[in-house]
């Protein structure tokens, strides 16, 4: 278990340190910032990047919601819930600690507000309210969900997994970003909220929230689409390793 934890804390702090890094330290560099497009594929690469380094050795949720749908659609032991949210909670923090300390070495850079945070209102990038940030949220993780049990399932070839994975998450910022600046992790709105402060801790429940919702949804779609013949008894890797 404690090469688990390891290896969520890890993943975890690379995805919050690539993606939010790429938003933080290269999106609005001017003439050459990488933009939306630019992020999102950022985020996708963190995921799919670390599927394959260490999913075999702990499934590679990096996700507290992700860890919630597949315990809901019985590809996770419930017993290891909380073990697995407290390293990727940690992992993300980390992550925006050093993220933190590297934009700040950048004079007159401020976090508040700038920080890739995430939220609603005055506080959402295209400036849409609570309910579309709900509702995205919860449709997007759900979508995450399917993406990531369909491509672990055992029907499908092996060690592609991943960038199925990474290209679905890419896709699902390049829809969401202008609404809440995609969440669709908790860890990852946590880790980036705690340095960057005001309405970015104030809205964070709605970003524990939604995606554990959408999480559940996500797990409940794909048990009624799952072939029988691909039920597995563990839980799915990323990494398509042929004991998951």
């Amino acid at each position: 278990m404690s090469k688990k934890l390891i290896a969520e804390f890890i993943g975890t702090f690379w995805l919050v340190l690539g993606g939010c890094g790429a938003a933080v330290l290269a999106a609005g560099v001017p003439d050459v910032g990488i933009g939306f497009l630019g992020v999102s594929l950022a985020f996708g690469l963190t995921v799919m990047t670390m599927a394959y380094a260490v999913g075999n050795i702990s499934g590679g949720h990096f996700n507290p919601a992700v860890s919630f749908g597949l315990m809901v659609a019985g590809k996770f032991d419930g017993k290891d819930l909380l073990p697995y949210w407290a390293a990727q909670v940690a992992g993300a923090v980390t992550a925006g600690l050093v993220l933190w300390i590297i934009a700040h070495g950048q004079d007159g850079f401020s976090s508040a507000g700038n920080f890739a945070l995430n939220g609603y209102g005055s506080a959402s990038p295209g400036g849409y309210g609570f309910f579309s940030g709900l509702v995205t949220e919860i449709v997007m993780t759900a979508m995450f969900l399917v993406i990531i049990l369909g491509a672990t399932s055992r029907g499908v070839p092996v060690g592609f997994a991943p960038i199925a994975i990474g290209l679905g998450l890419t896709l699902i910022h390049l829809i969401s970003i202008p609404v809440t600046n995609t969440s669709v992790n908790p860890a990852r709105s946590t880790g980036v909220a705690l340095f960057g402060g005001g309405k970015a801790i104030l809205q964070l429940w709605l970003f524990w929230v939604a995606p554990l919702i959408g999480g559940a949804v996500g797990a409940v779609i794909w048990k009624m689409l799952e072939p029988e013949a691909y039920t597995a008894a563990e839980p799915p890797a990323v990494s398509d390793a042929p004991d998951a």
